[in-house]
């Protein structure tokens, strides 16, 4: 590697153009310009069919994108074909505006409004490269050449307007702009926009892509900010923003330029593009999402858009993509899984309805993820907080804390030993087959109960391997009674430490009650049971035989 080969390529603005740097977010939305059918579309492998482009248009519409740039007309049949089927099947929405690209070349452009007549809507994108690379290397053009490109393309395209059916809108893109002089570039903008004349009733977008990125993303704010202030016609030109992400900083080059004045973006879904991509829109108006701004875009079912998405393009949306990656929310560590579920207990606990929980930016169910799917995962790495969680959210049960822990590690165990993450339904399965309604071989076949005062008295049948023995013993409740009918009928010695109880989802008499039972040993050590019945004694019993069955296996 010899970095000696590179040098700086782009050319930063005067200094003096860095107010962008005293705001701290952003206040409101751009206008969105989807592009994913034509860069996004561009760079794909295979193309997407006219079929696909159809389907595709229709994600994009539910989305809720204005502005969708459909193709370059001229480059392809396919192209020209989808525009035609969106024109003559009446499919343009009354308040979308479909995009096409042109270069500046006669016949392009020519082809371009043949495809776009009868348009209700169109912006017809053009564009020609200003870089100095360009400029010497590919059209070998001094940069008068190089201006005047863009002057008769502007001229041809407002001629063509006036001459075709449809109602058109212009756009002008320098391309390259990263790469070029920013007095320069201002210098061709301003010849196009003199031509086309910006007014009140004809809204011009100056476009300034980062065709490729060059710089740290503070030096395209500050170029954009230039660009802003010293544009003629201003109040009556949308400035636009066309990110890649070749430096991996396309989100953060448009968040910042956006600071800088610019009123639009370009972008596509999950950042498909050249190379490594466009800037990804989802990224960018989720952002906004999180700090309280609607973007103005629907993201409410995001594992549909990634199914689509994935369909129609044959891309996959990687795993930690912000927002929309399947384990983006997922916490496996157990310390965040512990700060997650005392958040959720939190927030619910004190009815709030701003989103503060640790470790999750956004609320899942927002963009149509759920708690116990996406954000709390079992692996060998988890604990007894994130299981705790997923147990009592997806099934209703509340184990105490130690119990909690206890499971804890029988499910780390397995998880470790086969190599796999744990399911919720996994969970289930290891806590029912430990702890639950496990009685082993001794069975409680009758009991009936009387009161004396503050005794509470018991008739009680057990059995074991199809023996009857009853029993008589007394105690300060009935769990109590129970528990030293047991210890009389086995000799074990123990205690009874811990006993919770609740009732899970029902509806009256048929609501049934957990009850969880923790005994210690006489050497010191604790077993756990779990026992459901709708009768709260029954519960009571069934985790006690539970955890006297624990222990006995365990001594």
């Amino acid at each position: 590697m010899d970095a000696s080969k590179y040098r700086v390529g782009y050319f930063p603005a005067p200094a003096e153009y860095n107010t962008w740097v005293e705001k701290d977010h952003i206040e409101k939305p751009p206008v969105w310009c989807s592009v994913d059918m034509r860069d996004g579309n561009q760079s794909l492998v295979i193309p997407m069919s006219l079929e696909e482009k159809l389907e595709y248009y229709k994600v994009l519409l539910g989305v809720g994108f204005k502005e969708i740039e459909v193709g370059f007309p001229a480059a392809s049949e396919t192209e020209y074909e989808f525009l035609r089927t969106l024109i003559d099947n009446n499919m343009i929405p009354d308040d979308v505006t479909v995009q096409v690209l042109t270069q500046c070349r006669e016949h392009i452009i020519r082809k371009t409004f043949d495809a776009c007549k009868g348009a209700p809507s169109a912006i017809i994108h053009f564009y020609n490269s200003v870089s100095v690379a360009q400029r010497e290397q590919v059209f070998k053009k001094s940069k008068e050449e190089i201006k005047k490109i863009a002057v008769d393309g502007a001229k041809l395209v407002k001629k063509l307007a006036g001459e075709y059916d449809g109602n058109f809108r212009f756009e002008y893109s320098p391309e390259s702009f990263t790469g070029t002089e920013p007095e320069y570039a201002l210098e061709v903008c301003n010849a196009v926009l003199d031509v086309l004349e910006p007014s009140a009733d004809n809204n011009v977008i100056i476009n300034l892509p980062v065709t490729v990125e060059m710089s740290l993303p503070h030096v395209y704010a500050a170029q954009v900010e230039y660009m802003s202030k010293n544009l003629k016609y201003r109040e009556f030109v949308t400035l636009s923003l066309h990110p890649h992400n070749d430096r991996g900083t396309g989100v953060a080059d448009t968040e910042l330029a956006l600071l800088a004045g610019a009123d639009r973006v370009e972008g596509t879904l999950f950042g498909n593009g050249e190379r490594t991509g466009n800037v990804d829109i989802i990224t960018l108006a989720m952002n906004m999402y999180s700090h309280g701004v609607d973007p103005k875009l629907n993201f409410s079912d995001m594992p549909y858009l990634v199914e689509e998405y994935e369909k129609c393009t044959r891309m996959q949306v990687y795993e930690r993509a912000p927002y929309a990656g399947a384990l983006v929310f997922a916490a496996f560590s157990g310390s965040h899984q512990d700060a997650i579920a005392k958040g959720m207990k939190y927030r619910k606990k004190n009815g709030m309805h701003q989103w503060n929980v640790p470790y999750i930016p956004i609320d899942p169910t927002d963009i149509g993820r759920t708690y116990d799917a996406d954000v709390i995962r079992v692996n060998s790495q988890s604990g007894k907080g994130g299981i705790g969680y997923l147990l009592e959210h997806t099934y209703g049960y509340i184990l105490p804390p130690k119990m909690r822990e206890h499971l804890s590690y029988l499910c780390k165990d397995i998880s470790d030993r086969e190599h796999k993450e744990l399911k919720p339904d996994e969970i289930l399965a290891i806590f029912s087959d430990s702890y639950l309604n496990y009685t082993g071989d001794i069975t409680v076949t009758d009991f009936e109960f009387m009161r004396e005062n503050d005794t509470v008295k018991i008739d009680i049948t057990f059995m074991k391997d199809g023996v009857e023995t009853e029993m008589t013993a007394e105690g300060n409740g009935s769990l109590s009674a129970i528990n030293n009918a047991l210890k009389a009928y086995t000799g074990k010695e123990y205690t009874l430490q811990v006993f919770t109880q609740h009732s899970m989802q029902g509806q009256g008499s048929q609501s049934v009650a957990a009850s969880y039972i923790g005994l210690e040993s006489t050497d010191g050590k604790m077993f756990w049971g779990a026992g459901t019945d709708t009768d709260v004694v029954k519960a009571s019993t069934n985790a006690l035989l539970s955890a006297f069955h624990n222990m006995s296996k365990g001594e």
